[in-house]
């Protein structure tokens, strides 16, 4: 299993590598494109390559002239098959922490509890690639308080790491005693805000979590930024008198998201680049701060 993971990874960096070389050539085609759209001179640097790009430009269509990545979206197969799940903690979770992630398991379809135990990072990895887990969703916590979530997509990742915050459960909502049991219906998801490059990036992340939902499925959970900071909602609706008329109840539990770090790897991969990091204390006001992580 060691051996065939390992010539995974490099035929997956290989491929990374042509794609690497292919998006270097579209770069210097776009350049000799946008130049003769506008009539300006031929980039210098591009004289010799000039009449070999110019054939190439001249046979290509709509299709083969978009840059198309299979490798670096690691989510290009996701379609095929709904997500596989598996949920842990970190070691000797507390009561508190337990109780938010069998909450959590309600909250993602098809999704598998673990208790952690002695298993390392690498152990538990392995076993979710071994039996076609998607991915792996490790909760930390800080004196009983659930304050981090890491999502490591398989087998070669992204994983991406968030702090947790203003965290409340399903039993301390007051309206919850209405709503009943939690349902399990496939949900509608609601991503507010996700604009910029590394939102979408992370918007990504998060709605391949769910499988697709069915159309008159009447649960929603709700993904909005707001100051660096993703505000989690999960609601039913119902029609009260006539169609216009709805009724919004929320379930819990709810709580709030920070990214901080994405890296191009699984979790237990520390060699693995960073593709994102939160860089908090630099010389700018806050609504530039803003601008800066969730909206580039």
């Amino acid at each position: 299993m060691l051996r065939r993971n390992i010539r995974l990874r490099r035929e997956y960096l290989y491929q990374k590598n042509l794609e690497g070389k292919e998006r270097l050539l579209y770069e210097k085609k776009r350049k000799i494109r946008q130049a003769l759209e506008e009539g300006k001179p031929i980039p210098t640097e591009l004289k010799k390559e000039e009449y070999t790009l110019r054939q190439e430009i001249d046979l290509e269509d709509d299709n083969t002239a978009v840059l198309k990545s299979t490798i670096d979206d690691e989510y290009a197969n996701a379609a095929e098959r709904d997500p596989k799940i598996l949920l842990t903690t970190s070691r000797n979770p507390s009561a508190p922490l337990t109780q938010f992630v069998k909450e959590l398991k309600f909250i993602f379809p098809n999704s598998q509890r673990m208790n952690r135990g002695g298993q390392v990072i690498s152990e538990i990895i392995e076993t979710c690639r071994a039996h076609d887990f998607t991915d792996v969703i490790l909760v930390h916590e800080h004196r009983g308080v659930p304050d981090g979530l890491v999502i490591s997509h398989l087998p070669y990742g992204p994983t991406a790491y968030f702090g947790l915050y203003n965290v409340v459960t399903r039993h301390d909502i007051k309206d919850k005693k209405s709503v009943g049991t939690m349902p399990e219906a496939y949900p509608h998801l609601i991503f507010n805000s996700f604009t910029t490059k590394i939102g979408e990036r992370t918007a990504n992340i998060l709605k391949h979590l769910f499988p697709g939902p069915k159309l008159d499925t009447k649960r929603i959970i709700t993904f909005a930024t707001q100051s660096d900071y993703i505000s989690f909602r999960h609601h039913i609706y119902e029609k009260r008198g006539g169609p216009k008329s709805i009724e919004l109840k929320e379930i819990g539990p709810r709580f709030e998201l920070r990214l901080y770090q994405i890296k191009l790897g699984t979790m237990d991969q520390d060699e693995a680049q960073n593709e994102w990091v939160l860089r908090p204390y630099i010389n700018t006001s806050k609504r530039g701060r803003f601008l800066g992580i969730l909206r580039i």
